[in-house]
């Protein structure tokens, strides 16, 4: 290496490691609060019993890991995860798998559950629920608020986002990625911005969202993430608090009451290195729940599961390993192209291009296809599943097949999507 090259090399080295000790030190000046109070009313009866966010996710996962695992990676270590609908999964998943930091360290993770802190009323919007959480926000004393949706399984460095809050002096960030105008009609917040990114328009849930200027086919949505300099959301809040007519919504309210009048900008989510937008996904229907989990076992799935730089965390009990036994011709314990989670046990079975969560058990002669199977289901002899979601501790009686006939399947109360997968859950099963 040449005198100048070395300069070169070091003088960058040097740039790239002060720009790191910036990030650090907003992340650490800065409170996560994650919005994990959603019903997810279209997971039907997935979510009969939990929120969404505390649905399961990737064979040993649920949806709330995600941001979790984000703040954790990013330095962001303060964090509080609201929560409402049909909680105690949630609540007991967060206490058993994120209940390790020391709060005497500045560290910590805690559940906000609503309890009308501020009134006689639960949370009624998204930034009702951050209001009502303000003397806790307050007493960490950070000048940013990181304002998180709890409902979306991607990964993302949100130290990068802060960093733009910063540099362009916005008093609000909006976190937005690409996606097409059909997916994003009545779906997500539709955001337009100028060359400067700062935002021009918003609208929530738009059903003709305003099109990129050079693709009539793209838009640009919001996903759910917002960045505050903290005394800034303190004052909106407060404002909208004693407005009468509003929701109390970020998307709905806050938002679009601020454009005109505050800088407000949009930080787009893209690979830093490649300049390509990375893995995101809103488990909002069953149908996307099942494509996104049968996605995960194809040789090279865009979510990377397996990346140790960026892992994401959970809560596991400790289970032994996975077993496959018998391997005689008529009953043997087999798995292909497929995921097999710990505590599973494959006796005699045949698991094909599926999703198994923690403690499956197959017995013999039984033959899974395209299927997800979540924790703790046991498959009788001689069952048959294809193309299905069979919910958490469901027994399968022997010799049932599910997923080849829906008139059948309709008439013993599973539920068909429109992409023709069927759900089974415990309630379902307990009326045959």
């Amino acid at each position: 290496m040449t005198y100048h090259e070395s300069y070169r090399y070091y003088r960058d080295l040097r740039l790239v490691q002060r720009a790191d000790r910036f990030i650090s030190n907003l992340t650490k000046d800065t409170y996560a609060l994650i919005l994990a109070g959603g019903r997810g009313s279209r997971l039907h009866e997935l979510t009969a019993w939990r929120a969404k966010p505390a649905v399961y996710f990737g064979g040993k996962y649920r949806i709330v890991d995600f941001p979790l695992s984000n703040c954790i990676n990013s330095g962001i270590r303060r964090i509080g995860v609201a929560t409402q609908y049909k909680s105690h999964s949630l609540i007991r998943h967060i206490q058993r798998g994120w209940g390790h930091f020391k709060a005497d360290t500045s560290e910590f993770v805690d559940i906000l559950p609503a309890s009308q802190r501020v009134g006689d009323d639960w949370y009624i919007g998204t930034a009702d629920a951050v209001r009502q959480n303000l003397d806790i926000i307050r007493t960490e004393n950070t000048r940013y608020v990181l304002i998180l949706s709890g409902d979306h399984v991607y990964r993302m460095d949100y130290g990068l986002m802060i960093a733009d809050h910063v540099a362009s002096g916005a008093d609000m960030t909006i976190s937005c990625l690409e996606t097409s105008v059909q997916e994003a009609a009545n779906n997500f917040g539709v955001v337009c911005i100028d060359g400067d990114n700062q935002v021009t328009d918003f609208e929530e849930k738009p059903s003709q969202p305003k099109p990129l200027p050079d693709n009539a086919e793209r838009c640009l949505a919001s996903m759910g993430n917002y960045v505050f300099s903290t005394e800034f959301l303190f004052e909106q809040l407060e404002r909208d608090s004693v407005d009468s007519l509003s929701s109390h919504d970020f998307g709905n309210d806050i938002i679009p009451s601020i454009i005109k009048n505050h800088r407000v900008a949009a930080h787009i989510f893209k690979d830093p290195n490649s300049n390509t937008q990375p893995y995101w996904q809103d488990i909002g229907t069953l149908d996307a729940f099942w494509q996104a989990n049968m996605e995960l076992v194809s040789p090279t799935p865009s979510l990377n599961l397996y990346d140790k730089e960026w892992p994401i965390w959970t809560f596991q009990e400790q289970l032994p390993p996975a077993k496959f036994v018998f391997n005689d011709d008529s009953r043997r314990g087999m798995a292909v192209d497929s995921a097999v989670s710990g505590g599973c046990i494959i006796s005699g079975a045949s698991v094909v291009n599926s999703l198994l969560y923690s403690n499956v058990h197959l017995h013999s002669h039984s033959y899974v296809e395209h299927s997800v199977l979540l924790p703790d289901v046991d498959v009788a002899e001689h069952c048959r599943l294809n193309r299905v979601i069979i919910d958490s501790r469901c027994r399968i009686p022997q010799g049932m097949a599910i997923g080849y006939d829906q008139e059948l399947d309709r008439s013993r109360g599973f539920r068909i999507t429109d992409q023709g997968i069927t759900l089974v859950t415990k309630d379902m099963l307990a009326k045959l």
